[in-house]
């Protein structure tokens, strides 16, 4: 068995470290909670909702995007508790083609970097993004907007790891988007894919995807 000194362990734990930060495609959001994911319970408890709310939510699942989510709520919040809202809900945006609009519902953006967001797409890793980001605002800045935002994956090329990272991903739903490839279409993976979950689920992993 081969031996490593404590150094060489380290720097092997630090090499794996940054792989797994490198090859992420969505942005680390375990504080944010995913309209699409979570339960009734979890809705009902975030500020300015109430069990009415949050089944609403589940019944017009599957949301779109933070817009339709924003217009579901209608005027039973206002815009302030909306904004509240949204920065512990959110539904995580596609770099490469959100909307002004989209960007702009990003928990406290402002708009010199909704500009930002658009300027340097489209983005081809999340590294990318915090890179051009950092240019701008602090490392502690880019990793909070970085809960809200995803770089689609190209499912012929993308890692396992890349795939981990989409919101509510099972370690089974990775090997079967790797068991199918190549893919020659998205028909194709929503086909293959849905012999494991239904429509809906098909429907909200298909966001994080493409094939190119």
């Amino acid at each position: 068995m081969r031996a490593f000194t404590p150094l060489k362990l380290l720097a092997l734990l630090g090499l794996t470290f940054v792989s797994n930060v490198t090859m992420a495609q969505a942005g680390n959001n375990d504080s944010v909670l995913n309209p699409n994911l979570a339960d009734e319970s979890e809705l009902a408890a975030a500020p300015g909702l109430n069990a009415e709310l949050a089944a609403a939510i589940i019944a017009a699942r599957l949301l779109a995007g933070n817009l339709e989510l924003d217009a579901l709520l209608g005027d039973s919040l206002d815009d302030e508790e909306k904004a509240q809202l949204r920065a512990v809900l959110f539904l995580p945006i596609n770099l490469n083609s959100a909307s002004e609009d989209e960007v702009k519902l990003v928990p406290g953006i402002s708009q010199k970097m909704v500009r930002e967001f658009d300027e340097y797409k489209p983005y081809s890793t999340l590294e990318q993004f915090r890179r051009e980001m950092g240019k701008y605002v602090d490392d502690a800045e880019v990793a909070r907007l970085e809960q809200y935002v995803f770089v689609p994956m190209d499912l012929n090329s993308a890692s396992a790891d890349a795939f981990s990272t989409i919101p509510g991903m099972s370690g089974r739903m990775v090997r079967e988007f790797d068991e199918y490839r190549p893919y020659a279409s998205i028909e194709q993976f929503r086909r293959e894919m849905g012999k494991y979950v239904d429509e809906n689920e098909v429907a909200r992993l298909e966001r994080y995807v493409f094939i190119e």
